[in-house]
């Protein structure tokens, strides 16, 4: 290749104009072109009303999903301002829907608490949208504007007239763009405005769906009191009511609520300007710092801790914790990876101050409540002694032995993480077919022998007594809980193969409620997957096809062609594979299908681990009844 042909000049360089920058590298404004990106324009559109609401200017908003999967978001705001903009000789409305970072957000008394400030405006959304209708009503008049893939069709104009404020956005999602999707989840968009509606109490947030006739009021007036309540619902708490504490300074507005709860695992979810800080932050550290302190303080001077007794640590006060810590910032600063971990120095101290102040207060006016919040910390603290003993057990019985790996691994020979392979395989059967068809170089076979301990139920001591999980933590490298190291993982794809039966969903269920309470991180990292056996063998004169669902089955069958009579058999273990088709239809990096997990909703998340697994029975039935009619393939 020549010189010239590198060479790197003027003509080189592209000018995106307007909304073309956006509809070139979607990903950028929207993180995907996936669902997740489709869902994120909704919540472009529903800021902007949220942010009408904090101002103190908008007390509803309505969102409709119509039968093409086009959204309307509604709101009784003051409506976008409509007059025309000076420095670009167009009106409001239109800068606002076509220049990228154009709003009151940005300087001046328009806004002075922002979430949309984390997003990239409703711009975006116009960008990325086949069709786009924006009504405003303002000033006694009904102003409109129709924008094509952004490109406005006319000059805003004057339809109507009204004696109502507000603004009504109508988009449908452009399918250039979003190419996997452009159908809306009900589920997903139920889940975020319900938390929109706790998050700022007394706005009442209506969703309905003309696709299936459904619609949902969300209003509630005790904000993150109820939010507490809601996902202690299927536990049982240790105090009735929540604490709760609000208050400002600076211009920075805190919201904490608090219950402990009789469950051994801690909820603590923080937001800032109703953004859901998935990394935390410094609000989020300063609550932590002063519940530990002041609960420290507490014990001690009630002598529920005695002078030669530890303090508690941050883990043991926050055992059985379901906490909301909610913060409105004129000038929020987000780091992190992904962008949800608040910077802002000055936060921790506010949030720590107060919540001391009003904690303490608490527990010298409720020494009841108190003590069985100590006697809980005990409790865990005492847990926690054991799990090291337990650990430093395990480490000193594999210095002797001469592997430390668990004796049941057949290891992979390769050294190198980001290509190696752990299957978890339900019982050795399987496992023996496993290792028989795998690829020893970088595919390694755990089987385990029978179901796993239910960690929902059970403090992380007697968790560490489970040999089946000892053996699990021990092929994986990286630790556990508070000693967890990602950066250990001797495997970057950590596969969960089990019989397409009750028995192997269960264990299924197990082990993902097993990583997600106590290896959380390597679920964000993405390395969890299940593999996905096929139910079916189709074969006709030793043509050999496999199917995964029932419909696939059936297509199959109808391409052997008609009146032939074929054989088909429904597998129900992985055992009834031999190897070398265990390797072909589960196995082949080539032509396998695996699911990888993911954590979209990390609080709806935490609301079905705990309704599976959990000790009350009542919400799980609610929830098998509710999801039954969905089940295709049940084998008792």
């Amino acid at each position: 290749m020549s010189l010239e042909q590198h060479t790197y000049d003027e003509s080189q360089i592209q000018v995106l104009e307007g909304l073309e920058a956006v509809r070139k590298r979607p990903g950028m404004y929207i993180g995907s072109t996936s669902g997740k990106g489709l869902h994120h324009l909704v919540w472009e559109v529903v800021d902007n009303s949220i942010d009408e609401a904090l101002a103190g200017y908008c007390s509803r908003i309505e969102v409709i999903v119509h039968e093409n999967n086009s959204v309307t978001v509604i709101d009784n705001g003051r409506g976008i301002p409509v007059g025309e903009n000076a420095k670009l000789k167009k009106s409001t409305l239109e800068v606002v829907m076509t220049v990228l970072h154009a709003g009151g957000k940005f300087g001046g008394e328009g806004y002075k608490v922002s979430g949309g400030l984390h997003g990239v405006g409703v711009s975006v959304v116009n960008a990325l949208s086949e069709l786009v209708i924006v009504q405003v009503k303002r000033e006694g008049h009904i102003y409109q504007q129709e924008y094509r893939k952004g490109a406005p069709q006319y000059d805003i104009k004057i339809i109507g007239d009204t004696t109502e404020t507000g603004t009504q956005v109508t988009f449908t999602p452009d399918s250039e763009i979003f190419t996997e999707t452009t159908v809306y989840d009900y589920e997903t968009l139920q889940s975020r405005i319900r938390e929109l509606a706790f998050l700022n109490k007394g706005i009442e947030i209506v969703l309905s769906d003309e696709r299936t006739g459904v619609s949902n009021t969300f209003i509630y007036e005790g904000g993150i009191i109820e939010f507490v309540k809601y996902l202690n619902r299927n536990r049982e708490p240790l105090h009735e009511l929540p604490i709760y504490v609000e208050g400002s300074k600076d211009h920075i507005h805190v919201e904490v609520a608090l219950q402990y709860n009789d469950s051994y695992t801690e909820n603590i979810y923080s937001f800032a300007n109703n953004i859901n800080t998935h990394e935390g932050g410094t609000h989020e550290s300063g609550f932590k710092s002063a519940l530990t302190r002041i609960i420290n303080d507490y014990a001690r001077k009630s002598n529920l801790i005695k002078d030669n007794d530890s303090n508690f640590s941050g883990d043991d006060v926050r055992e059985g914790l379901t906490a909301i810590i909610s913060v409105k910032i004129p000038e929020p600063q987000f780091e992190g990876q992904t962008k949800t971990k608040l910077g802002n120095s000055e936060v921790r101290g506010i949030v720590e101050s107060f919540f001391a102040e009003k904690l303490q207060e608490f527990l010298e006016e409720n020494p009841s409540v108190s003590r069985k919040i100590v006697e809980k910390g005990l409790q865990a603290a005492r847990a926690r002694e054991a799990a090291r003993k337990a650990r430093e057990l395990t480490r000193r019985k594999s210095a002797l032995e001469v592997g430390s790996l668990p004796g049941k691994l057949a290891d992979c020979s390769s050294k190198d993480a980001s290509i190696s392979e752990l299957y978890i395989v339900e019982g050795d059967s399987a496992g023996g077919s496993a290792k028989q068809g795998r690829d020893r170089h970088f595919q390694a076979i755990l089987p385990l022998r029978g179901k796993i301990l239910n960690v929902e139920k059970a403090r992380l001591d007697r968790i560490l007594g489970n040999a089946e999980i000892r053996a699990i933590i021990t092929a994986l490298g990286t630790g556990i809980s508070d000693e967890f190291d990602l950066a250990k993982a001797r495997y970057h794809k950590i596969i969960i193969m089990t019989d397409a039966d009750v028995d192997g969903a269960h264990i299924r269920t197990l082990m993902l409620t097993f990583f997600y309470r106590y290896m959380r991180q390597i679920i964000d990292a993405g390395y969890i997957y299940i593999a996905q056996p096929p139910l079916f063998k189709i074969e006709r004169n030793k043509v050999i096809r496999y199917a995964q669902t029932e419909k696939e089955r059936d297509r199959i069958i109808a391409e052997f062609g008609e009146g032939v009579k074929v054989n088909v058999q429904r597998y129900k273990g992985l055992g009834e594979m031999n190897a070398i088709q265990l390797w072909e239809t589960t196995m082949d990096p080539e032509s396998r299908t695996m699911l990888q997990v993911t954590i979209e909703d990390a609080i709806e998340a935490d609301v079905v681990f705990d309704t599976l697994m959990g000790d009350n029975v009542e919400p799980r039935r609610e929830f098998i009844q509710k999801y039954a009619r969905y089940v295709t393939n049940l084998d008792f």
